[in-house]
């Protein structure tokens, strides 16, 4: 059984456990509560209080998710009593010499993390802040000082914003909790930037992948099973179609994320994704077998009947308390399996469908299933000054409320009240990134931009939203170069190759011509060739013919060489 007591005034769970002893200190904070302008900042704090711990003999970790923050250990009683004391006194006396040895170690573990095919999915949902932030790299990293690093401690890693667990028989004695008081934080809201769902985006990746938000209750977890079942069933034992076939079910509070995978080889992705689509459809429509329900019930009461489930219940149940969500008994869950019926699933698959965003792989759609197509351009235009590319059919319009970008068949507008982030090279480049994550870039030097419009920017963008970047090396500026004539053009500092040469009417139809005659001398000289070399009988003028061949060949590279000079300059 769990029990549940009180240490330093921080609310704590324990439950037994056959194993070495295990412990955590969750607190309700995590990448959904940053901004996008300083993101980074939960995760990089979580790394400096484990920094100081370096090499022991038992293990620990750390992990900062979009809700909670969680710091776990497992060894002997005095090495969990250690390992929290060190964190309590870490976390509010940050190792800062430690800081930007810490950055660069954060900046190293994103670029060597890969990206996967749930990582997308974020972003098309929410966009650029609370929930959307995981699908964005820690952009604030780099000027994150230390006021920004206490100030964001003292606030959300306190004894009212924590729960601790213990698995073990017994809280070990001298155990502290010696934490700062504070106030329990709720859960950020949950954005979205999708204006109609179901919906659906295309992505390079090889799979086919939903992803739904529902009520949070036993049903919607044993609809995950079900449908992972559904899919696994359908694509890959009876069609073939697919290896890896997933679903999963993530609570947080009264809400949960459903979530559903299946891969796909290039030339059979449209029948995954028809074949994934059908299944929802069944679903959809009630067509849901007593049998399947039973086999998933099942599976989850085995779960429930293991050793060390209450153990296992511990991480969960600290984020249940630490968002409010009221508690069940291991009995209370079997009871509740028990009661779910098919008509509980038709309704959460109904739920699933109408808050549905499927990533289908490019090149399909999913707008014949009733999907929309998720916005990849803004719908209005900021009104004001005009600037136009020097090379290319983009312009780009700043205005007092914010700023668009206009290409042939699309618009971009980021308005200031309503930017995430602005990201600022010290060479003048701008990009802004809006809530519903919609980017304009704007590179000065590939724009005839009055000087004071980046001053208009910087001054109307909300400071807190300003991200320095550092300097660009200079090979990675868009410079003007002086094209032929004098005339400025858009291109790369180092680049030599001159601007694209203007195509002329005539140099088709002189390529035809001088292939013609190429081929007409060369098949000539060959033939003279093969007959010099294979004579019937000696002849007096070989010498002469001899002549012929060789000036045959050499006619026949000069009427060939038109043919290559030109498409070089067309290649241009």
């Amino acid at each position: 059984m769990i029990r549940q007591l009180d240490i330093d005034g921080v609310p704590t769970l324990l439950a037994p456990t056959a194993g070495p002893m295990r412990a955590g200190l969750t607190f309700r904070v995590g990448i959904a509560d940053e901004t996008l302008a300083r993101s980074g900042i939960t995760h990089l704090l979580e790394h400096l209080a484990l920094a100081p711990l370096g090499l022991t003999d038992h293990h620990f970790n750390g992990a900062t998710t979009p809700t909670f923050t969680s710091f776990y250990t497992q060894g002997s009683e005095q090495d969990v009593v250690q390992f929290l004391a060190a964190v309590c006194r870490n976390l509010h006396d940050l190792p800062m010499s430690r800081l930007e040895v810490e950055k660069e170690i954060l900046r190293t573990e994103r670029s060597s993390r890969g990206v996967g095919p749930l990582d997308a999915l974020p972003l098309w949902r929410h966009g650029a802040r609370d929930h959307g932030l995981t699908s964005y790299a820690e952009l604030g990293l780099p000027a994150l000082t230390e006021h920004d690093l206490r100030h964001w401690a003292a606030r959300w890693f306190t004894r009212e914003n924590a729960v601790f667990w213990i698995a073990g028989n017994q809280v070990p004695a001298g155990l502290r909790l010696a934490l700062p008081p504070g106030v329990r934080q709720p859960l950020p809201r949950m954005s979205s930037a999708l204006p109609h769902t179901p919906a659906y985006f295309v992505n390079g990746a090889r799979a086919v992948v939903l992803d739904a938000v529902v009520r949070r209750r036993t049903a919607a977890g044993v609809f995950a099973g079900l449908l992972e079942r559904e899919l696994f069933r359908s694509l890959r034992q009876e069609d073939g179609l697919s290896y890896t076939v997933t679903a999963g079910y993530q609570p947080c509070g009264d809400r949960a994320s459903l979530h559903a995978l299946a891969d796909a080889l290039p030339e059979k992705q449209d029948a995954v994704l028809g074949g994934f689509i059908d299944v929802l459809a069944k679903l959809r429509v009630g067509r849901i077998e007593q049998a399947d329900l039973d086999a998933t019930v099942a599976r989850r009461e085995e779960i429930l009947s293991e050793v060390e489930v209450h153990a296992a219940r511990l991480p969960g149940l600290a984020r249940d308390v630490l968002t409010g969500h009221p508690t069940s008994t291991v009995d209370e869950l079997r009871a509740e399996l028990k009661a779910v019926t098919p008509a509980d699933l038709h309704q959460v698959a109904q739920e699933v469908t109408a808050t549905a965003l499927l990533m289908v792989p490019e090149g399909n759609t999913a707008d014949w299933a009733g999907f929309t197509a998720a916005p990849t351009a803004s719908s209005h235009i900021i009104a004001g000054t005009e600037y136009r590319e020097r090379e290319g059919d983009s312009v780009l319009h700043v205005g007092v409320e914010g700023v668009s970008q206009l290409v042939p068949g699309a618009v971009a507008t980021v308005r200031y009240a309503e930017c995430a982030a602005l990201l600022a090279w010290p060479d003048g480049a701008r990009r802004l990134i809006g809530y519903d994550g919609i980017t304009v870039h704007i590179e000065p030097t590939l724009i005839d931009l009055h000087p004071a419009a980046v001053g208009v920017i910087d001054q109307q963008v909300p400071a807190d939203r300003r991200v320095p970047m550092p300097p660009r090396p200079p090979e990675r500026i868009p410079q003007p170069y002086v094209g032929a004539g004098g005339h400025p053009s858009v291109g790369w500092p180092q680049q030599v190759t001159p601007p694209p040469a203007a195509r002329s009417w005539w140099e088709i139809p002189l390529m035809v011509l001088s292939g013609l005659a190429a081929l007409g001398v060369g098949g000539f000289t060959l033939l003279l060739t093969l007959a010099m070399l294979f004579p019937d009988e000696p002849d007096p003028d070989d010498g002469f013919l001899w002549g012929m061949v060789v000036a045959g060949w050499l006619l026949t590279v000069i009427l060939a060489l038109p043919i290559v000079l030109l498409r070089r300059r067309r290649r241009r």
